[in-house]
């Protein structure tokens, strides 16, 4: 993917899209035993198909396959590949959701992915369904590290995310391998543990090297039902994360009414900035107006060149309605503000 595939101010999803009621019930379906795989495959593709429909009809610029086949983002559709994991009882189960709901895992043998991670086989059907340009979001180490206990394996989770690095980093080379361009790390975890950056770019590099594709770090604050998990600040991470070899980073503003916008002026001015200018975690409908005045106030502060529109986070945690209306807004907001700059 080239800059001359796509407008100025491209929009994008950040990854994961509004998971449709009916895939939610098969997958019940299939823990009860009434789905086979394949009836859970067709199901999930048609939830793909679902996904990159309602990117186009919207008119996103670059788009991904909405992550349906994921479960949580980051947690059982991923762990279900690895090796040297057993899970462990969860301590709460009923009453207000939480993260303490979530399942849990223990080392009790040095991590590996044998089959790989599934997202290469992700991408290979995304490329039949469209012929947009696209991108294909991975969770990063650090975050996958968040559900597995180091056991007697490993010391502590930054040793359990190190040895993750090596899986992910296999990965990130096979989709590159399959023709991918476009691929975005996600790592909220790094901003709400915040108070070791160097670490963090230490290990981020070492997962990206060798990787000949164009990477984007997404940082957020957390998502889980809708709810942030952390004191919602990047400064902690400047300029730390400023040494990170990467070509984009994906930021949340718009659940933080723009806060902080003045930090983008630290950013290096040879990397782009995927800005979250919708908010996934408020059920307000954000106007086209409301996105073009946001998008406004990114280019008091940042070129248009280096700027890419997104929503804050993933919608998998929004209905598919509001999802669908707030793509909406998004894609119109973006195109009166392009129209602005060309003096239409």
């Amino acid at each position: 993917m080239t800059t001359g595939d796509l407008p100025l101010l491209p929009t994008s999803v950040i990854g994961s899209y509004a998971i449709p009621s009916w895939v939610h019930l098969a997958r019940e379906a299939a823990a009860r035993g009434e789905f086979g795989a394949s009836d859970l495959k067709e199901t999930e593709d048609d939830a793909v198909d679902m996904a990159v429909r309602d990117q186009e009809e919207a008119g996103v610029d670059i788009i991904t396959d909405g992550e349906m086949r994921r479960v949580g983002f980051f947690t059982a559709g991923f762990y279900d590949y690895l090796t040297g994991i057993e899970p462990e009882a969860q301590s709460r189960k009923s009453g207000v959701g939480g993260h303490d709901q979530r399942e849990k895992y223990v080392a009790v043998a040095p991590l590996d992915a044998p089959d790989g991670l599934g997202v290469v086989a992700e991408y290979t059907y995304l490329k039949t369904r469209t012929t947009r340009p696209v991108k294909m979001p991975i969770p990063g180490p650090f975050t996958l590290s968040g559900r597995i206990q180091p056991g007697q394996v490993y010391r502590d989770r930054m040793e359990v995310a190190e040895a993750l690095a090596a899986v992910v980093n296999r990965e990130l080379r096979a989709l590159a391998a399959a023709g991918v361009r476009f691929i975005q790390m996600d790592e909220p975890s790094y901003a709400v543990h915040s108070s070791t950056p160097e670490a963090f770019v230490r290990l981020f590099n070492r997962t990206v090297e060798g990787v000949d594709a164009k990477i984007s770090m997404h940082l957020c604050f957390g998502n889980y039902l809708g709810r942030p998990v952390a004191k919602r600040t990047y400064k902690p991470l400047l300029p730390h994360i400023f040494d990170m070899r990467l070509h984009q980073y994906a930021l949340e503003f718009a659940n933080r009414e723009l806060a902080e916008m003045e930090l983008l002026k630290q950013f290096p001015a040879d990397r782009e900035l995927a800005v979250g200018l919708v908010d996934v975690k408020n059920y307000y409908i954000e106007t086209p107006e409301d996105v073009a005045e946001r998008l406004r106030r990114v280019l008091e502060v940042v070129p248009p060149e280096r700027v890419t529109v997104t929503p804050d986070c993933g919608f998998s945690q929004t209905a598919r309605w509001a999802a669908r209306r707030k793509l909406q807004a998004m894609v119109e907001g973006t195109r009166l503000v392009r129209r602005e700059l060309a003096g239409a």
